[in-house]
Formats: structure tokens, sequence, C-alpha cells
């Protein structure tokens, strides 16, 4: 597994969801803070982007758009359109949920999908990504961003036997390309997860910290595996990746354990171990100190929700 599919892995809680809009001008819907993590995917006509933190933005068809931070924002046939808030409804035959906004001007459509991250902890890659990211596949290399487009746009349009299986697999291929796609259009002398991911040192390392979160590493041996001597290895990682090998290394055991206490059914003593952790002591008080709660309150908590 690569060190961004990993990351995505981190990142994400729950399954992701999708809804389809069909919308005749005018209209305008509204996205209020807080929400999760979007994606629209202009499928058909064409669109604004509108927002308190910028200008508005004109969206074509094919036009990517990842809201990352749950910014509050608005989408409309046009900047002075009334708007309404996202209200999806869920249909009868699957996963995906519709929204209709009867007017008498032109028809858009439009993907919407939402990702759930886990607010506790942010993985630092959000923290590099803006606002708003604007993609247009059409144009440059990415490729693959646009196939992924094409595919749902596809199951979209006919849905068939399979797609109520296909749609979340979709969706989360979404979001990878999304991420990659970006990242491939940042400058190479950009700091941040864009540069890390470009360093091969810093990924072998990074890659190392996420397969083996259980072993005992300290600075020079992730030093010895990236090829680097322990200062200049400290140095690099520090300036790229925005924390110290060692800060990070806590950050990713402490994420994997939340996910571990999440989602299965493994004791506090094996997930301990499987974080790097010789008693069970020492991992509660490393978690309680990341989370503000004791991990089997944590667990508990959740299966209380």
């Amino acid at each position: 597994m690569d060190v961004l599919s990993d990351v995505l892995i981190a990142m994400r809680t729950g399954r992701p969801g999708a809804a389809r809009t069909s919308s005749q001008a005018p209209w305008g819907v509204r996205f209020h803070p807080g929400q999760a993590a979007g994606c629209h995917v202009v499928l058909s006509g064409s669109c604004w982007l509108l927002s308190a933190e910028s200008e508005p933005v004109a969206l074509t068809v094919g036009d990517v758009l990842f809201t990352p931070h749950g910014n509050g924002y608005a989408l409309a046939d046009h900047p002075g359109s009334p708007l309404t808030d996202f209200a999806p409804l869920a249909t009868e035959s699957g996963p995906l949920e519709e929204m209709r906004i009867d007017g008498s001007g032109a028809v858009t459509e439009l993907l919407c999908a939402n990702y759930t991250f886990d607010p506790a902890r942010p993985h630092p890659l959000l923290a590099d990504l803006p606002a708003f990211v604007h993609l247009k596949p059409e144009v440059g290399q990415h490729s693959s961003l646009r196939s992924a487009v094409e595919l749902l746009g596809n199951e979209l349009r006919d849905p068939r036997a399979g797609t109520e299986a296909a749609l979340p697999a979709l969706v989360d291929m979404l979001l990878l390309y999304v991420l990659r796609a970006w990242l491939d259009d940042q400058p190479a002398d950009r700091a941040g997860w864009a540069s890390a991911l470009r360093d091969p040192a810093i990924t072998l390392a990074l890659r190392q910290i996420h397969r083996h979160p259980e072993r005992p590493w300290t600075v020079a041996t992730l030093a010895e595996r990236a090829g680097l001597s322990r200062a200049a290895f400290a140095k690099r990682f520090t300036a790229i990746v925005g924390d110290t090998p060692l800060a990070y290394l806590t950050w990713w055991r402490m994420t994997t354990a939340a996910r571990m206490l999440r989602d299965s059914t493994k004791s506090l003593r094996a997930i301990a171990e499987s974080c790097g952790y010789g008693s069970e002591y020492a991992f509660a008080k490393a978690f309680k100190r990341a989370y503000d709660v004791a991990p089997g309150r944590y667990r508990s908590a959740l299966s209380e929700q």
C-alpha cells in the first residue's frame, strides 16, 4: 500500500455518501459550515460557486469542486439566485440520494459526494488543502480523474445490476483522484505533503511508519531506512512534513489505535501492541493525552451512538 492510500484510510471515517441533483434555473443550494467534506461534479449545464471567501467562480461540464474543510458555500445557476438548503431524499433502489429543484430555465445536473473525516485527528494533508479545490479534468494530465468522473456519470445515467455496490467504491476513487490531481498541480518547491510524496527518502520513512507502527522506531533507525544521516533526515522530514519524525510517529500510532477501537473487536492489549506500546497503561496514557478520553471509554462512547 502506498503512502497516499494510507493517508486516505487514516482520514476517512464511515462510508462516503452521494446525491444527484437536477435543478432548473433559477436555483441555488446552500451548504452550511461544519458539514462533511464535499465533492461536486458538474454532469451537465453550468453553475457558480458562491462563497464569502472569494468572488463567484464559474463551473462548467466536467469540472470537479472539492471542499475539504466543511466551509459554508453555495452552488447556484446565477450569483443572485435564491438559495435553499441542501436536503436530498433517499431513493428506494440504492444508496444514492436525489434532489430536484423545478424551474423554467436551463437544467444543471450535479453529482454531490460527501466524506466524513475524523475531526479529532485531521491528517496534516488536509491542512495543506485550500478551502476550495477546483479542477478541470479535461485539461492537462488528469486523465484518471476524468475517467472516474465518466464512470460515475455512466452509473448515474444508467443504473444497472451492481450499481449499489459500485457507487461507494467509485465515490472513494473520486476522492483519491482529486487528491492526486491537486498534488500533481503543486509546484515542485512547495513544502508540505505535495513535496513529501515526491521525496523518495521521506516517502520511504513514511511508508515504514505507516506499515509498522508497532516497531520501536527512532530518528536514527528511520534515517537509516531513508538513506540519510540522522541530522539531515530530521531536518528534512520536519521541514517537509511539518512535524518531527517522532511526533508524526505518535500521531500515526494514535490515529491507528482510534481506527482499531472503532472498527475492530481487538482487546486493548492487542491494540497497544499493534501500535508500539509495551503495556496497556502506557498506551492508555498516550491515547488519553491525544483524545482527552481513555481508550475504553472512547470505544464504549462509539457503541452508544
